[in-house]
């Protein structure tokens, strides 16, 4: 049969249309955006059975049969990829830490608590080079335990076992941490189109560590934290030293967390580069099928650990690199170092001047000994005033630096899960830490009915009542389970200062509140949720429904001696598209600040789409503005934001920055003003096919009923002690 026609002979798929990831079906509307976010790890996704609950399963484990498990794993050497030293402990300590050190305060994405190390782009970035073998070594256990151990609790708890191989008493751990089955589409990463750019593009000044991009934390794409080189490469301890503070603080971190973490973290363990780096094959995202996942192929390994090339720097900190002891701080501090180049290239420090029974044994060969090594942010540690005064302390007190490791360390791999009501297992640790934002259990025997009547009769607006509890619980970040409405921490500093809070407002409604939970026995944070559900109560009858606000006590009151407030800065909100206000005009558009907020709030598209709707008809924007307010019933919970956006009667212009009027098409009057956030709502294809749902003559119930358990689903996104 003959070929040559125009079909025969043709893939009959068209290559990189639909199937490859190289461009969205809306990729040719860069400015559009992009409503994925707040539909990732949908259920079709996912591939476990429908009602399959990860926190019930775990509980079902045999933990001492697993902890048995991994710490036979540490000295079972494989020939396909051998461990140092014949112990793994120093691998999963990097592969538990890579994983939690993604974890940034700013937004509280990254961390370990998903299992992310899986899926690009981590899984391939230039800092993670091996980790994959890392994971294929633990890929026995968990097809043993299978689904009562996630990956992203399996390889935080490897790193633990890791340590306690090696000598060290941990703090404890908890299980609980859900995987997820695809990439992470809500975490800005960096804007730079290459691994390992300079440092300059995301700093406003490179020398000013502060100056780095919000949310940003690690100074490069493609690293965890900072560049083991020096900044850009260029050894200067000092420098990184300061990179090295800004990093991890906005990672959580003090100066004896970050000094204590980078001690602890290379007194065991080594960094590989004892060959060309350049002979490594493509990263796990970028091999060929053969790999079947794996990357960084090295033609020169040849069976042998020493042959190892990930970071290019090449040797151990320590005399004995598989024990957990003080032998950092005798090679730190009694040594004067030099710049030395590794095998694979890279800028390093050796010792001027060591005893060959201090050097450590080749990782393959004990017979031979090898120089030790610092990068230049353990030289920082050495010259910087503050952080080598607490390395001498450290250094005095065995016990102290030990305990100050392992609560470091507890904290660096828990920071991302949430509150200690979501701690599951036989290790979680008895102490409250104030990092884990703790929350008193509130009372729930007081009457429910007899509080909303008080709120109903204090004279409070709708408006006052429902914006005080939506401010209280907009702070819930679902990337790393802080904020909310338990704990009524608004009451509390910073967060009653905030300007997106309006203190004076706050201030009046919160002095009713504190009364009425003074008369009642209700905690003041269930009150101000109780005002929301009046409000809107109040509002729905108003409009002709009789409606429930879904309701559940036992909300508990935060004292200012169980908030970190320094920790709560970075929630402060600089934009609530749902209160249509903004502190001020950024770059980033107001749409995509509300979209930004709204995945953090677990939100999906529609639940945002309602939500607004209904927030500007009971006139809850700051400040009291009537912008995007398309009613003449204000104060009613009416589907009539919906109606009049898409009633082509009227006619939209914009007349300033983030500033639009409606007008009316016959008479060209103006009826109305907006923002782009209300008129995203008309523009965006599929946000409008929601908002023309929403305006259908037959679904005002809908909406209502949509509205309200949206609103619930805000207000109890943090209700993790009734939801564990």
């Amino acid at each position: 049969m003959s070929q040559n026609n125009s079909t025969g002979g043709k893939c009959p798929v068209m290559h990189g249309a639909n199937t490859a990831s190289s461009q969205s079906v809306t990729g040719w509307w860069p400015e559009s955006i992009n409503l994925d976010i707040l539909h990732q790890h949908d259920i079709k996704t996912n591939p476990m059975d429908e009602g399959f609950d990860y926190r019930e399963e775990v509980r079902k484990l045999d933990v001492g049969a697993l902890k048995q498990d991994l710490h036979a794993l540490m000295t079972d050497s494989q020939d396909w990829w051998p461990a140092d030293w014949g112990h793994y402990g120093g691998f999963m300590i990097r592969m538990a830490w890579h994983s939690a050190g993604t974890y940034r305060l700013a937004d509280g994405r990254g961390g370990g608590g998903t299992g992310n190390q899986r899926f690009a782009p981590i899984a391939s970035w230039p800092d993670n080079a091996s980790l994959d073998k890392a994971r294929r070594l633990l890929w026995p256990v968990k097809k043993k335990y299978g689904n009562k151990i996630s990956w992203a609790d399996l390889m935080i708890l490897a790193g633990n076992i890791a340590y306690e191989s090696m000598g060290l008493k941990t703090f404890g751990f908890s299980f609980g941490r859900e995987d997820i089955w695809h990439p992470e589409k809500d975490i800005y990463w960096g804007a730079e189109k290459e691994w390992l750019a300079p440092s300059d593009e995301r700093y406003g000044d490179v020398d000013k560590p502060d100056t780095m991009e919000n949310p940003l934390a690690a100074v490069q794409m493609g690293l965890i934290y900072v560049n083991p080189e020096g900044v850009n490469g260029e050894p200067d301890p000092m420098k990184t030293a300061a990179q090295v503070r800004e990093t991890f603080a906005r990672m959580a971190m003090d100066d004896e967390e970050t000094a204590a973490l980078t001690v602890g973290g290379h007194t065991v363990g080594k960094c590989h580069g004892n060959g060309d780096a350049g002979a490594l094959g493509a990263e796990p995202e970028g091999s060929d099928v053969v790999g079947q996942g794996l990357g960084w192929d090295n033609p020169n390994m040849q069976g042998r650990a020493s042959n190892a090339v990930t970071s290019g720097i090449e040797g151990a900190w320590t005399t004995e690199p598989t024990k957990f002891d003080m032998g950092y701080f005798d090679m730190l501090l009694d040594h004067e170092w030099e710049l030395k180049k590794s095998p694979a290239g890279a800028q390093q420090w050796e010792p001027v001047d060591i005893r060959e029974e201090d050097k450590p044994v080749d990782a393959s060969d004990p017979s031979i000994r090898h120089n030790p090594i610092m990068t230049d942010a353990d030289m920082g540690m050495k010259v910087d005033p503050t952080y080598r005064k607490i390395l001498e302390e450290f250094r005095k007190d065995p016990e102290r630096f030990q305990d100050a490791f392992a609560r470091a360390w507890f904290k660096l791999t828990h920071r991302d899960l949430g509150p200690k009501s979501r701690y599951i297992g036989p290790e979680v640790p008895d102490e409250d830490l104030i990092w884990q934002d703790p929350v008193p259990a509130g009372r729930t025997d007081y009457i429910e009915e007899v509080v909303k009547e008080k709120i109903a009769e204090a004279g409070l607006s709708i408006s006052d009542m429902v914006s005080t509890a939506w401010d209280s619980a907009r702070t819930y970040r679902g990337s790393d389970m802080r904020g909310g409405a338990n704990g009524a921490r608004i009451r509390l500093a910073p967060q009653k200062d905030w300007e997106g809070n309006e203190p004076e407002r706050l201030t009046k409604v919160l002095k009713v509140y504190e009364q009425i939970s003074a008369d009642t026995g209700a905690s003041i944070a269930d009150v101000i949720v109780l005002g929301g559900s009046v409000g809107i109560e109040k509002a729905a009858k108003a409009a002709g429904y009789e409606v429930h606000v879904p309701f559940l006590k036992g909300r508990g009151d935060a004292t200012d001696n169980m908030t970190d407030a320094e920790s709560f800065e970075p929630l402060e909100p600089l934009a609530d598209g749902f209160r249509n206000w903004q502190k001020k005009a950024y770059v980033v558009k107001p749409e995509e600040m509300l979209l930004d907020r709204a995945q953090l709030m677990g939100l999906t598209a529609a639940q945002m789409t309602v939500l607004i709707g209904g927030m500007r008809v009971l006139g809850t924007n700051h400040g009291g503005s009537k912008h995007g307010v398309f009613t003449d019933r204000e104060g009613q919970l009416t589907n009539d934001f919906f109606v009049n956006l898409t009633d082509m009667a009227y006619s939209w212009k914009s007349v300033g920055e983030n500033l639009y009027e409606v007008r009316d098409r016959k008479t060209d009057q103006k009826k109305w003003t907006a923002t782009r956030v209300d008129l995203v709502f008309g523009s965006h294809s599929i946000l409008r096919s929601y908002a023309e749902v929403y305006a259908q003559d037959d679904n005002h119930d809908k909406f209502v009923r949509d509205f309200v358990a949206a609103w619930a689903k805000v207000m109890n996104n943090d209700r993790f002690d009734i939801q564990s």
